[in-house]
């Protein structure tokens, strides 16, 4: 499958943000990968995470949630997760009204302090999501009541050795959805390690549709 590359800014929340689609009129479904800071300059954009997911059939639109010149204003702004999740919807939003990408199914991924703005997103939005993977991550910042309200089937994948483990298992416990809890090798980038890539995609191809989707799809059989 061929894809096309395309460098975009979409329109989110106060910001003009950059992304890259890669996409091909034949993909089964939409990856919307978000990362809670700017890509350098110059930086690749792809890696082994989008690299096994086109093979396995979808597309990828890999979104900053920062400007780099929010991220140079205030380090700590990463951490503002309420406005991440507002920008997360923001682009789901985008997806929406793009006529290539509006009826595909979207899973969402996210890693860093993302993770925890994704499971707002998810939360507050269930039909929007296939399935989520948090890539190590933060998924505790997210808060308890998006962590007990979530039912979009939810991946961890964790680095065991990751200094932040025991508050992640706490925000795993909280989770009432379809979950799985997934130990992967330690690696200084979960988006570039095979291992955690393939985890990631079988996680997608095991839940192809949103579960409010199906719900309607149940309702509307009788």
């Amino acid at each position: 499958m061929k894809l096309r590359h395309s460098s975009i800014s979409i329109p989110s929340a106060q910001a003009w943000l950059d992304a890259l689609l890669c996409h091909a009129p034949n993909v089964h479904a939409l990856a919307l990968i978000v990362q809670p800071w700017a890509t350098p300059p110059g930086a690749a954009r792809e890696n082994t995470l989008t690299q096994t997911l086109h093979a396995a059939g979808f597309g990828t639109l890999t979104v900053d949630l920062l400007t780099a010149q929010e991220q140079a204003r205030d380090p700590d702004a990463c951490f503002n997760v309420p406005q991440l999740a507002l920008r997360i919807d923001g682009v789901r939003d985008w997806i929406a009204h793009q006529p290539m990408l509006g009826t595909l199914q979207v899973g969402l991924l996210a890693s860093g302090t993302a993770c925890a703005a994704a499971i707002r997103a998810a939360a507050r939005h269930p039909e929007h999501y296939s399935a989520l993977v948090c890539l190590g991550g933060r998924a505790d910042l997210a808060g308890t009541k998006p962590l007990t309200s979530l039912v979009t089937p939810t991946l961890f994948a964790v680095d065991e050795q990751d200094p932040d483990l025991p508050i992640l298992r706490q925000a795993y416990a909280h989770l009432v959805c379809q979950r799985s809890w997934q130990p992967v090798a330690a690696t200084d980038d979960h988006l570039d390690a095979a291992g955690t890539a393939r985890l990631a995609v079988d996680w997608l191809l095991r839940h192809p549709r949103a579960p409010a989707a199906d719900a309607e799809a149940i309702a509307s059989a009788h």
